[in-house]
């Protein structure tokens, strides 16, 4: 069985404020994302940036077969939401978008405006014994007031960098406790996913939050060790991926690992395989690098992200 995780970059039907200007561009871009998504052969894939139904639509009619899809009903403020493919028949049993108790609002602009959920939804869904959760947490991308992509000042850069992170930082809390919810108790007995586009690397501190009781990550010598807190553990499958392609975007050149999928106790220890891309040699070294304003790439075939998967057995 095969899962990932890919950011699709702003999938929309061409005519809208966000997607392809025309019907060229659209036709080429679905063809890009399709031509992937053959290649790669996913059982389950948790997808980001769904601007419009129909084109999700579009997309999988030229990829061919028979699909079974879900998606959030909790868009952003630009559309675009998580969603599933699947091969075989989905259950949703959960699109959370509010805080978890106790959890309180966290500060969003200079106002002082504050929220109390997720900016996109985090949908969970089951697909036979395995149940997974999709998420695409805050971006690292600072949009400032009017719709600014950059500061009028070094002050008004930190303040909003802060904010993004608070918000990021309550979305990670939000998708640990559907992720419990999932886990039921016990990921030993139960086959959990946890994926999407985290914006931030394997070390974040978002990132952490999510796996649970520390200790016993692969690579480290309490990996193959029970222990108690192996019911309420994810684990990264980041090193997994061979050390040259453990990235999934390049952000001004720079090569980072933001999309993940984290794995129950029971599953992890059925991985044979992780990687990025669809394996080709080249195909990862080709992914474009991004820059601070994202109507850049608004006619751009294909994603500025590469799909991140593992095998299981």
């Amino acid at each position: 069985m095969l899962l990932g995780t890919w950011n699709l970059e702003n999938l929309y039907r061409p005519g809208g404020p966000f997607g392809p200007k025309d019907e060229a561009a659209y036709d080429a871009k679905l063809a890009a994302l399709a031509e992937t998504i053959t290649a790669l052969a996913p059982d389950l894939l948790g997808v980001q940036e769904v601007g419009d139904p129909d084109a999700l639509a579009d997309l999988l009619d030229v990829v061919g077969g028979a699909w079974h899809t879900a998606l959030s009903e909790h868009p952003d403020g630009r559309g675009i939401r998580v969603g599933v493919l699947s091969r075989t028949p989905l259950e949703v049993v959960a699109d959370v978008e509010a805080f978890p108790h106790k959890l309180r609002p966290v500060q969003s602009d200079d106002s002082g405006l504050t929220v109390s959920a997720t900016g996109r939804g985090l949908l969970a869904v089951r697909a036979g014994s395995v149940h997974l959760a999709v998420a695409h947490l805050k971006s690292k991308l600072l949009t400032y007031p009017g719709n600014r992509f950059f500061p009028h000042d070094e002050g008004e850069r930190a303040r909003y960098g802060a904010y993004a992170l608070y918000r990021r930082a309550a979305e990670a809390v939000t998708l640990r406790a559907l992720a419990d919810d999932l886990l039921a108790g016990d990921g030993r007995a139960r086959d959990v996913v946890v994926l999407g586009d985290l914006n931030d690397e394997v070390q974040a501190a978002t990132t952490q939050i999510l796996l649970g009781p520390p200790g016993s990550e692969i690579g480290t010598s309490g990996y193959q060790l029970a222990d108690k807190g192996d019911k309420a553990r994810l684990w990264d499958i980041a090193p997994l991926i061979p050390a040259d392609r453990r990235y999934s975007r390049v952000n001004s050149g720079r090569r980072e690992l933001i999309d993940h999928v984290l794995l129950s106790h029971r599953l992890v220890h059925r991985a044979t395989g992780a990687g990025t891309g669809i394996g080709s040699p080249d195909e990862i070294l080709r992914l474009p690098s991004v820059g601070e304003d994202p109507k850049d790439r608004r006619n751009a075939a294909g994603s500025d992200h590469a799909p991140v998967w593992v095998r299981v057995g």
